[in-house]
């Protein structure tokens, strides 16, 4: 069986946890931020974890990591 390739642009947007959770960081953060409120912004910053229902595809494009 050969390897798999990793996706690179998957393994630079994605982290799994030591529980088997992926971690991603939030969009909407990097322009136009004018019109976002503080809070808005602030909430932007925490990382959040991927849906339930993503996870599965997520993680046949970084097998190794």
């Amino acid at each position: 069986m050969p390897k798999i390739k990793t996706s690179r642009a998957a393994a630079k947007r994605f982290n799994v946890t030591a529980g088997g959770k992926i971690k991603i960081k939030k969009s909407h953060a990097r322009h136009i931020l004018t019109k976002k409120t503080r809070k808005r912004k602030r909430k932007l910053r925490e990382s959040s974890y991927l849906a339930a229902s993503d996870v599965r595809a997520v993680k046949r494009l970084i097998p190794y990591k």
